[in-house]
């Protein structure tokens, strides 16, 4: 037994790899699987279906199209970098703070992701994640706040197929694919 702490009867995982051992689901629910039984458990590796291909590559291109048409005089940067229209203060705090949400979204997975223990990835995750998420909002706010009189109401479509856009790209740019390992067993 690893001491697994059961609460209200729901038995707890603390990540990918880990298997009870089927004495008692719920003291056991973090124990490290070892031995012969892993060798009987499948190792699961989900691969991308077509939805989800053409998904991200829907996005890939109208993340393209919003940065090569602009403001249909001028593509996106330049508009960015010279438009008089935009309200720069708002737009300046918005990019401030969007960097500072990507940094320290950054530094938590990084510094997760180097951790020995398992159990401790989700906990540093949870412990940031409203200052991440109170950082984010107040990123598309200040931005959606500075980019209102080029675009208007299609500001918030545009931030928003931006952000997807960002979603299928980073991960491949800063973190590699961020798959199992192919020694990783799941269990559920």
């Amino acid at each position: 037994m690893s001491g697994g702490t059961p609460t209200g009867g729901v038995r707890q995982r603390c990540g990918q790899g880990y298997a009870s051992s089927g004495d008692d689901f719920e003291d056991d629910a973090c124990s490290p699987v070892t031995g012969s039984s892993s060798s009987s458990l499948p190792v699961v590796r989900r691969a991308q279906s077509w939805p989800d291909v053409l998904e991200n590559v829907i996005w890939l291109v109208s993340a393209a199209f919003i940065f090569y048409f602009g403001d249909s005089r001028q593509g996106f940067l330049r508009v960015l970098w010279s438009d008089s229209r935009i309200n720069r203060k708002a737009f300046h705090l918005g990019l401030v703070a969007l960097i500072v949400d990507i940094g320290l979204t950054s530094c938590t997975l990084l510094l997760a992701k180097g951790s020995k223990i398992h159990c401790d990835k989700n906990e540093a995750l949870r412990t940031i994640a409203p200052l991440l998420t109170l950082l984010g909002l107040a990123s598309f706010c200040l931005l959606s706040y500075g980019l209102w009189p080029i675009w208007g109401f299609l500001t918030i479509a545009l931030l928003l197929t931006l952000l997807m856009a960002s979603m299928v790209v980073l991960p491949y740019l800063l973190f590699g694919r961020l798959r199992p390992p192919s020694s990783t067993i799941r269990t559920d």
